[in-house]
């Protein structure tokens, strides 16, 4: 039996999703709970939370992380995610066990669940490539460049957006606050930053990018804070998938 426990900010659609998956006869609903506060009493008795995503991602990303941090046993499942594939590594980072978009149907999400308690993950197959890229940027790879490369150039994409945050004089804690990641991933992207460029401080690496000309003086003041249109975070509400689940 899988105990879930549905995370939703607004009582009346936590308590259709928990009726939803309350007629599975492998789940047992251990409770609804509407913010991070009421969840503690229902962690201990929890295998896999489903937070529902339909508030921001950065406030969805704080609360997984407040979850994880209070019962690091317990499966997280994000439902409701926006096609995002910001969205989508965020809340990977966050340490999700899986997610589920907001157009997937319930079946998705009962699988997405049952995966999450056997520990292993689902993905979709145009994200798959998506998040191979992201775990080579975390080892300081790029998947453009020969791994052994130095140098400006062989900066990766989020490595180039920290830069531009050390540069307006950012703390490595602000940073991780700034791009909602864990300040280990941010240390890790500052070190193979210095290696990358051959430097031994922050202050250098500054220096030596703005005489490789990767951005000018006035650019790096906006450098990685803009987001494209199509990456904001969107505020969604699953009614769709409770309520269709039921017909």
């Amino acid at each position: 039996m899988i105990r879930v426990l549905v995370v939703e900010e607004v009582r009346t659609i936590c308590e259709i999703i928990a009726t939803v998956l309350r007629s599975e006869t492998d789940f047992a609903i251990v409770g609804c709970a509407t913010g991070i506060d009421e969840a503690v009493a229902h962690l201990s008795g929890c295998d896999v939370a489903v937070v529902n995503a339909c508030m921001t991602t950065d406030t969805s990303v704080r609360l997984v992380r407040g979850l994880r941090r209070l019962a690091p046993r317990v499966k997280i499942v994000v439902m409701g995610l926006a096609r995002s594939q910001h969205a989508i590594l965020q809340c990977v980072e966050a340490g999700v066990a899986g997610y589920v978009l907001k157009d997937s149907s319930l079946d998705d999400l009962l699988r997405s669940i049952r995966a999450a308690d056997r520990d292993e993950a689902m993905v979709a197959p145009p994200l798959a490539a998506t998040l191979v890229s992201y775990v080579a940027e975390l080892v300081g790879l790029d998947g453009s460049a020969d791994a052994g490369s130095a140098g400006p150039e062989s900066l990766t994409r989020r490595e180039r957006e920290v830069l531009g945050l050390v540069q307006q004089g950012l703390t490595n804690q602000e940073i991780a606050a700034k791009l909602v990641i864990e300040l280990g991933t941010v240390k890790n992207h500052v070190h193979n930053i210095l290696r990358k460029l051959n430097v031994n401080s922050r202050r250098d690496a500054v220096h030596v990018s703005r005489l490789a000309g990767l951005w000018g003086a006035s650019e790096h003041r906006s450098f990685g804070l803009g987001r494209p249109a199509e990456m904001q975070p969107e505020r969604t509400s699953l009614f769709s998938v409770a309520l269709g689940a039921s017909n």
